[in-house]
């Protein structure tokens, strides 16, 4: 009996005006116009939605922007934005073929690495209504719901996780 050798997955941070970047994050951002319309993108609304949410503020010093591979394969992003009390979870995408691969807990492990080798003790959130597989993988990866932080038309659920609590207790 053969086993198939499941591809394993690593993380790059890499500026979001990279090639590879820019395209995870105009499908991540036209995955988020379809779904919120729930019909296909209009000509000109993705390069409206990037502008009127720009990750430019994904690299140093301000954040960090992460790339997923599969293998050889670019699978994935995420970012963290840097707060004075915490880090901020944004831009989490998995392309459709890796889904169900392991790629968001991958993508949460690193982010959640990069921010406690930065100081942070704990990530936050904010996502809408009809992402019901992200806020699953936030509550199966330790993130609880809080009360609002931020406002703006797209952010109707907040989590928040400590991420010194696994090993010091809950603050």
């Amino acid at each position: 009996m053969t086993t198939a050798v499941r591809p394993q997955w690593s993380t790059d941070a890499v500026r979001p005006d990279h090639p590879d970047a820019a395209l995870l994050l105009r499908e991540y951002m036209t995955e988020m116009v379809v779904r919120y319309y729930h019909r296909p993108a209009r000509p000109g609304e993705v390069d409206a939605a990037l502008a009127e949410m720009p990750s430019d503020d994904l690299a140093y010093p301000t954040g960090v922007l992460l790339l997923a591979h599969r293998g050889a394969d670019l699978a994935g992003c995420a970012g963290l934005r840097w707060h004075a009390e915490f880090a901020e979870l944004t831009r989490v995408y998995v392309r459709p073929a890796h889904r169900g691969t392991g790629g968001g807990a991958a993508l949460l492990a690193a982010v959640e690495a990069r921010a406690l080798a930065a100081g942070a003790d704990r990530i936050r959130l904010d996502t809408r209504s009809d992402l019901v597989e992200a806020r699953a993988l936030y509550a199966r990866h330790g993130y609880g719901e809080i009360p609002a932080y931020t406002q703006g038309p797209y952010a109707e659920h907040w989590f928040e996780k400590d991420l010194t609590a696994g090993s010091q207790g809950v603050k």
